[in-house]
């Protein structure tokens, strides 16, 4: 195989690169990322002399370079992470860059697996595309859910989908689109709601809590996530839509909890905030499709406190790599507050 991979310098995209090197000997990666603020060649640092890797700086948006890349490289598959993906962003900051990312460059990979005539195209989309679920129902997102996102970035990423979808239906462009739900393990930038929590932790600062703090949300460990896209690379049926998830659905105020606990910090470094626009109360995934191909996570709902530990221990031993990208963090929150401003005055 020789795969494509989008996004390869971000957080799962990395845990992507990492798992496919490690299980398949025969195979040729490139690693296409634009490396914007959480894209990071340090994550794939210990590879970059891999003769199997290749990394390939460009914007999955830019048809003629995307062309240029499946040529010379002579790729038959694509695996898609590229995305703008913090919501936050996507209210206060450049939805335009939202758009650019989540709905034009799926747009240019679809149209490059049907002119390329490639084998497959996996469009890796997100549970946040089928809107919100009630804390007191007992329905599951599935693979049949209608579409109907609560917030920019998932409106971006919506519409990202359903063009994939459009190619299938009226091309027969060989695509698969995949739901997952929240992921979390080792490469996730700091700005992000465990990390930004563990360092605040360590530093006795207060973690901020949005509203009641009773946001649920179903978590997988990026490892897993990864092994699920390697079983769809080979298993997995042209023109279907899996959902990917453990059953592990956890309020934030739980995973807080949780994580103190494990690090014997005080329940008091809990501080609740206004809540943010939009906030989608429950996430939950079906991922009876998908599992139906045989595919078993590593880190099921009873293994969750090990993933985190696991995680924890990854960001404490890995300390310069993390300050390098909380340094950029900063600089790239200036710059989103300016804008803001500019867009919306006062947040």
């Amino acid at each position: 195989m020789r795969l494509l991979v989008a996004g390869g310098a971000g957080f799962i995209g990395s845990n992507f690169i990492h798992y496919m090197l490690a299980k398949h000997r025969d195979i040729e990666i490139v690693n296409y990322d634009k490396l914007t603020y959480a894209g990071n060649l340090e994550n794939l640092a210990d590879i970059a002399h891999d003769p199997r890797y290749h990394f390939i700086r460009g914007d999955i948006a830019d048809a003629a370079r995307i062309d240029e890349v499946i040529e010379n490289f002579k790729i038959d598959t694509i695996v898609n992470w590229a995305a703008e993906t913090h919501v936050d962003r996507s209210i206060h900051g450049d939805l335009a860059a939202f758009v650019h990312a989540n709905v034009l460059g799926p747009q240019v990979l679809a149209e490059a697996t049907k002119r390329h005539k490639l084998n497959l195209f996996i469009q890796v989309s997100t549970d946040e595309v089928f809107g919100a679920l009630a804390l007191d129902e007992d329905r599951l997102f599935h693979e049949e859910t209608a579409f109907a996102p609560n917030m920019p970035y998932a409106a971006c990423k919506a519409g990202g989908d359903l063009i994939c979808r459009s190619y299938v239906q009226t091309f027969k462009t060989p695509i698969i689109v995949t739901h997952c739900s929240n992921n979390y393990g080792p490469y996730q930038f700091p700005e992000k709601f465990i990390p930004q929590a563990i360092f605040k932790a360590l530093a006795n600062e207060s973690i901020p809590i949005y509203g009641d703090g009773l946001y649920v949300r179903d978590w997988i460990h990026a490892v897993d996530h990864a092994a699920a896209i390697d079983l769809l690379l080979t298993r997995g049926a042209s023109g279907e839509v899996y959902n990917i998830g453990v059953d592990n659905e956890r309020s934030n105020l739980e995973i807080m909890r949780i994580l103190l606990e494990m690090m014997g910090k005080p329940s008091s470094l809990l501080v609740h905030v206004e809540d943010r626009p939009g906030h989608d109360r429950r996430y939950a995934i079906d991922a009876r499709k998908i599992t139906r191909l045989g595919w078993t996570p590593q880190y099921p709902r009873e293994r969750f406190a090990d993933g985190l530990k696991e995680k924890m221990e990854w960001y404490l031993q890995n300390r310069t790599w993390v300050e390098k990208l909380r340094a950029r963090s900063a600089e790239i929150n200036t710059h989103i507050k300016a804008l803001s401003h500019k867009l919306y005055g006062e947040v």
